[in-house]
């Protein structure tokens, strides 16, 4: 299907999104083994890895660990503009389960929410790197 977005920049959709970890073996535990992605690719030198996984419906999550002891390019400041990953799930309630039995932060539980003429289910928690992970469930 052809939209007005396509008219201005053929092909456009969402690549990846890249996460700077802490710790990536922390990290692809939650992405691969409590989220279920497929790692796809692996590249960079042993003080730099990179891991990229599908996440199901052709976009990706990149995580990137640091170069040295510390994280790249990152501002830990409240202006930084990413806010929140939001994955989607066809069962909220059960994904908020597998987060919190694998021992991850929830930090809002599964609520219903109207936004405008969509309702939908949210809910939110902490990845092993502080980045907020929310859960978003449509109805119909």
């Amino acid at each position: 299907m052809t939209t007005e977005t396509d008219k201005k920049i053929p092909g456009l959709g969402l690549h990846h999104i890249a996460v700077q970890t802490h710790d990536l073996p922390a990290s692809i535990r939650l992405y691969r083994d409590v989220l279920g992605m497929r790692i796809v690719n692996e590249w960079g030198n042993p003080e730099r890895r990179i891991t990229l996984l599908d996440i199901g419906d052709g976009a990706h999550i990149e995580l990137v660990a640091p170069a040295g002891a510390k994280p790249f390019n990152v501002p830990e400041t409240p202006k930084h503009p990413l806010l929140h990953i939001a994955l989607t799930t066809t069962d909220i309630r059960t994904a908020i389960e597998q987060v919190r039995s694998a021992g991850y932060e929830i930090t809002i539980e599964p609520k219903d929410v109207q936004l405008g003429p969509l309702r939908a289910s949210v809910a939110f928690f902490i990845g092993p790197n502080s980045e907020k992970i929310e859960f978003f469930q449509t109805h119909q």
